[in-house]
């Protein structure tokens, strides 16, 4: 059992560590090919905050246990939003723009409600997991294609980007792929621990994906919006967000159902993806109110998400027996 703990535990440390690296990697890439700003906080950074995510629940698809995949995905989107989001806004609060509301909390309520839909059959099948994927492809094509007619915005007051501005497109190239490397071999290590303590605790895979995996593969994104929101960057801190909610959706669970049909325990559509849907319509009647009286997504938004994760914590741990 110990040893399961400490895979667990050193696997998250590490987690955490290669999903920065990829990420400095990324963002080095994006500024010396002049990607508009917005695809680095919704595409960029989406993508590389999502991809501890997507790497443990290829695996755990892969070792046979695609519940674990399906409760990592939808768990670190109510984190995400509940406690990485309102964490981020308790501590900085963020301006709401005209694109949040008209384009992207839309597709991001689209996502959920073809999530919730795909789940109400009892199975996510390798065609569910088709169309998630292609679903995806035409989001980010929608993304880019909108973010370039909108323009290029760059940062040139930020330090980081000024100092990336520096850095060989090589050396961005390497980075992304350590970075990748170490995020395999460290979601590999979160993998195999968590289905050991799901047997010795005699928890469900799906109870340990929600948790501990969720939380663990959720602190890039909590790291990411953290740091955004203190640069100013409001719509990078809440982009982050939003894409990475939409690559959990699509990208992995698409992924985990392609390589193995999911079965998914009832619960699941009475508990985990009514609470997602919920804080989803939630974290846009917000944006919303916030942005028609010209108010900051501010403190008071913050703690009250908060407490929807203490909530939400509370519920999981009534349940913990199913």
């Amino acid at each position: 059992m110990w040893l399961a703990i400490v895979a667990v535990i050193v696997g998250l440390a590490i987690l955490v560590w290669s999903a920065d690296v990829f990420i400095d990697g990324a963002v080095v890439l994006a500024n010396k090919l002049n990607v508009p700003s917005f695809l680095i906080g919704v595409v960029i950074l989406g993508l590389g905050t999502s991809a501890p995510e997507m790497v443990v629940s290829v695996l755990a698809a892969l070792e046979g246990s695609p519940e674990l995949a399906l409760g990592n995905a939808y768990g670190s989107n109510i984190i995400n939003i509940a406690l990485v989001l309102g964490a981020t806004v308790l501590i900085s609060p963020i301006i709401i723009r005209s694109s949040i509301i008209k384009r992207d909390m839309p597709l991001l309520l689209l996502v959920t409600a073809v999530a919730a839909w795909q789940l109400s059959d009892g199975v996510l099948g390798h065609t569910d997991g088709l169309v998630l994927i292609v679903l995806l492809v035409m989001i980010l094509a929608i993304q880019i294609v909108l973010s370039l007619r909108e323009g290029n915005h760059e940062h040139e007051d930020d330090p980081a980007l000024e100092s990336s501005e520096e850095t060989s497109a090589i050396r961005g190239i390497g980075t992304l792929f350590l970075g990748l490397l170490v995020l395999i071999l460290s979601s590999r290590a979160i993998v195999w621990g968590a289905v050991e303590l799901a047997t010795l605790w005699g928890l469900s895979e799906l109870m340990i994906g929600l948790t501990i995996v969720a939380v663990g593969t959720s602190l890039p994104e909590l790291v990411a919006s953290l740091s955004a929101a203190r640069k100013g960057e409001h719509d990078m801190a809440l982009g982050n967000i939003i894409g990475s909610n939409i690559f959990n959706t699509l990208a992995v669970v698409g992924l985990a159902a392609l390589i193995a049909p999911i079965t998914p325990n009832a619960i699941i559509l009475s508990r985990d993806i009514l609470a997602m849907g919920l804080l989803t319509l939630l974290l846009f009647a917000m944006c919303l109110f916030a942005f028609t009286t010209k108010r900051n997504f501010g403190r008071s938004s913050g703690a009250t998400l908060v407490l929807f994760f203490i909530g939400y914590t509370f519920w999981l741990i009534q349940t913990v027996s199913v």
